[in-house]
């Protein structure tokens, strides 16, 4: 996964002599959390939310003052194609959160430590599917609910719990061990007996 990916295309632009205020009412109509400042089509810097709180926390009026006198600056860029942990490293090595993302020297877009994240819960949270539709979960011979036969690897013990592993792309695994309803121990050999699945040692009770 790239940077070009998952990169926020849309950013808000602005000029250095344009006022904080100004700029404060862009981010509030565009829903930003930040602007980026241009010098033409180059960024030279980025306001943030945290750097308009602390101009309000040193009592100056944003409508007085110029975006170039808060902006944080230089600008920390990174190249869209290079890979999206290069520029996870990059945040948390320069302590920063968000990367302005170039292609050929143009401003293309904005990575934030949000767009980062919500990249990375994806991959987590998403099993790719070698073969088969991802529309036939749930049907037989799928990555169905736990229970059902011809998941991932096989039929489960009934009552068997699923797990994820992150090894070599994320996919689903059955365990084949359950809950004894008598016991609560934990076990491979379980029996429907009156309608309870029980382990070996309480059938001989």
């Amino acid at each position: 996964m790239t940077v070009r990916d998952v990169m926020t295309r849309e950013y808000v632009g602005v000029s250095e002599s344009d006022t904080v205020l100004g700029a404060v009412k862009l981010m509030h109509e565009e829903e930003a959390g930040c602007v980026v400042v241009l010098r033409g089509s180059d960024p030279v810097g980025i306001v943030t939310e945290s750097d308009v709180l602390a101009l309000v926390a040193d009592e100056r009026d944003p409508a007085d003052v110029a975006v170039s006198s808060v902006m944080s600056e230089p600008v920390v860029s990174v190249h869209a194609d290079r890979a999206l942990s290069d520029a996870a490293a990059r945040v948390s090595r320069e302590d920063i959160r968000r990367l302005a993302v170039t292609n050929d020297g143009d401003l293309v877009g904005v990575l934030s430590e949000r767009d980062v994240i919500a990249a990375s819960a994806s991959l987590s949270g998403v099993p790719s599917v070698a073969e088969g539709s991802p529309g036939d979960v749930g049907t037989e011979g799928s990555l169905g609910d736990v229970g059902t036969t011809g998941g991932v690897t096989g039929e489960p013990a009934a009552g068997g719990a699923a797990r994820t592993t992150g090894e070599e792309g994320d996919r689903y695994e059955y365990s084949d061990r359950s809950i004894c309803e008598t016991c609560g121990t934990l076990s491979r050999e379980l029996s429907n007996v009156n309608g309870q699945l029980i382990c070996a040692d309480c059938r001989d009770v």
